[in-house]
């Protein structure tokens, strides 16, 4: 049956109807890709919740040090902007060499992400933590740099990530010094 002959939203639905399917399909993956940056991030989070409200807080901190309070939302902002950078650079059709090592890359800072946390707050080793941040700067660095190369939207989603982590990186090197 010809989907003009019915309706004009009927022939509306059949052409629409498999970028609908695809279109469904794009925000699970978004989800999903979104989802498993706020899970490490939750489960990092509580892992450390202990320290951060006890051990932290005994520690001496720099005059810049900002409230306990801000690092919550500002992490689940950045998650959230990971996820979608990652799915970003997830969308070109072809699956090349470059986005695979872009993937790795990605997974290799994620996974970084969490050590940093639990080296800081469960090991309580802040000059170890300090090398973990380091490594987790580079990380994000040549992620940025291969997502560039296939998306200028996902590297660009990472750039906030950059520069919270080497505000936490002078912050990390600041309390270590003072204590």
């Amino acid at each position: 049956m010809n989907c003009r002959a019915i309706s004009p939203a009927f022939f509306i639905f059949c052409v629409n109807k498999k970028s609908m399917a695809t279109l469904k399909n794009k925000y699970l993956q978004l989800s999903s890709c979104v989802l498993l940056c706020l899970v490490v991030g939750a489960v990092s989070g509580m892992l450390t919740a202990d320290s951060i409200t006890s051990w932290y807080n005994t520690l001496r901190k720099p005059s810049f040090n900002p409230p306990n309070g801000i690092f919550a939302p500002v992490w689940s902002i950045l998650y959230c902007m990971m996820g979608a950078a990652w799915w970003y650079s997830l969308q070109t059709t072809v699956m090349s060499k470059e986005k695979i090592k872009a993937t790795v890359l990605f997974l290799i800072q994620l996974t970084l992400n969490f050590c940093w946390s639990l080296v800081f707050f469960n090991v309580r080793n802040l000059g170890l933590a300090f090398v973990v941040l380091l490594l987790l700067w580079l990380f994000i660095f040549l992620c940025i740099v291969h997502f560039y190369r296939h998306s200028e939207t996902a590297a660009y989603l990472m750039v906030p990530y950059l520069l919270w982590v080497s505000f936490a990186g002078v912050l990390n090197f600041a309390v270590w010094k003072l204590n």
